[in-house]
């Protein structure tokens, strides 16, 4: 298992938590993702499944990305 964590930008409420973990959790090979609101953070533990794949699911939602 990897465990990653990125810089989310532009999450402020419950609603953007639930969309990214959302978004992650529906990937192959993502075991949790779990959203931290004042860290402005997402920690991703998975298996092959590349950074790349994280960010551009993060970003197909709207979000920006930066790693954490």
């Amino acid at each position: 298992m990897k465990e990653t964590t990125l810089h989310v930008i532009g999450m402020t409420c419950n609603h953007c938590k639930a969309s990214v973990e959302s978004a992650l959790n529906e990937l192959d090979g993502v075991t949790t993702a779990t959203v931290s609101l004042p860290d402005n953070s997402v920690t991703v533990v998975h298996e092959d499944v590349t950074q790349e794949r994280l960010v551009e699911a993060i970003e197909e939602i709207g979000y920006d990305v930066a790693p954490a």
